[in-house]
């Protein structure tokens, strides 16, 4: 897009909404361990940027925002440095098998499949309350899962958009034994990588709005370490608490974007 399409829609987006939206996204990042896209993008959009920018922008504020969390959880002792890198070759090669596969299978089956899978994985927080200070047992068995775990993950987000976090953080707790803040700080860790290549790529195709991108993404950086030191006051039980209500926000709005995109289409 060319320098003034981007200005128009930096003008479109005040300074003061697009640095509260940095703020909030990354206090949301750091309190979830998750990217913060799912909050970007739709309100990107309500600010009128393009669809297109508004993904490509997202991903690009999403990297430092995501070095910022997972060297504040590293602090603590909070990343699983193996785990993260493991989950991040699966969903690296994950997410490019994704999007090779997205017109090349029937969207509307994967997606309420989709939607099944978060329902059990949130309903599977309420019954596997972590520890604060479990671990991931690691040997080979539990590599090749992290591995296939990262896969699947990038493939369900280059199939549906979504982030990897919130698919991450409850496997991890629910399926792989680690405590709520590992969980974080290890999916923290496993977007960066992701994230470099996908801003790369945006930035190649010109979708990425790169004043919107700092604006949002250095406001983030601010409220990650906030979001941090809530996620540490709060017990386990909370956390978990949380995260499920999380998710099923995202599971609502992933609904309402499907049956609209449904119905906008021509019979």
């Amino acid at each position: 897009m060319t320098s003034d399409g981007q200005s128009a829609a930096v003008a479109r987006a005040s300074i003061g909404a697009l640095i509260a939206l940095g703020l909030v996204a990354g206090f949301l990042s750091g309190l979830f361990g998750v990217g913060g896209g799912i909050i970007v993008v739709p309100a990107l959009l309500l600010l009128g940027v393009d669809q297109r920018l508004a993904a490509g922008s997202s991903v690009a504020a999403i990297l430092p925002t995501s070095v910022v969390g997972a060297v504040g959880y590293a602090i603590s002792g909070q990343v699983d440095w193996i785990a993260g890198v493991l989950l991040a070759v699966g969903i690296i090669a994950g997410a490019q098998l994704g999007t090779y596969l997205l017109p090349r299978i029937p969207r509307n089956a994967l997606f309420w499949a989709f939607v099944v899978f978060l329902l059990v994985v949130t309903v599977s927080l309420w019954f596997s309350v972590p520890e604060r200070g479990d671990a991931i047992g690691l040997n080979v068995w539990t590599a090749i899962a992290l591995v296939l775990t990262g896969g699947v993950t990038g493939v369900l987000s280059g199939l549906m958009g979504v982030g990897g976090g919130i698919i991450v953080v409850p496997v991890l707790i629910a399926f792989f034994g680690a405590g709520d803040l590992v969980a974080k700080g290890t999916s923290l860790l496993m977007m960066v990588p992701g994230s470099i290549s996908a801003t790369v790529g945006n930035a190649r195709r010109a979708n990425v709005d790169w004043r919107i991108a700092a604006l949002v993404g250095g406001a983030a950086c601010f409220g990650s370490p906030m979001g941090i030191v809530t996620a540490t006051a709060i017990s386990p039980f909370w956390s978990n608490i949380a995260f499920s209500v999380l998710m099923i926000a995202v599971v609502v709005q992933l609904v309402v974007r499907h049956v609209r995109s449904r119905r906008s289409r021509p019979a």
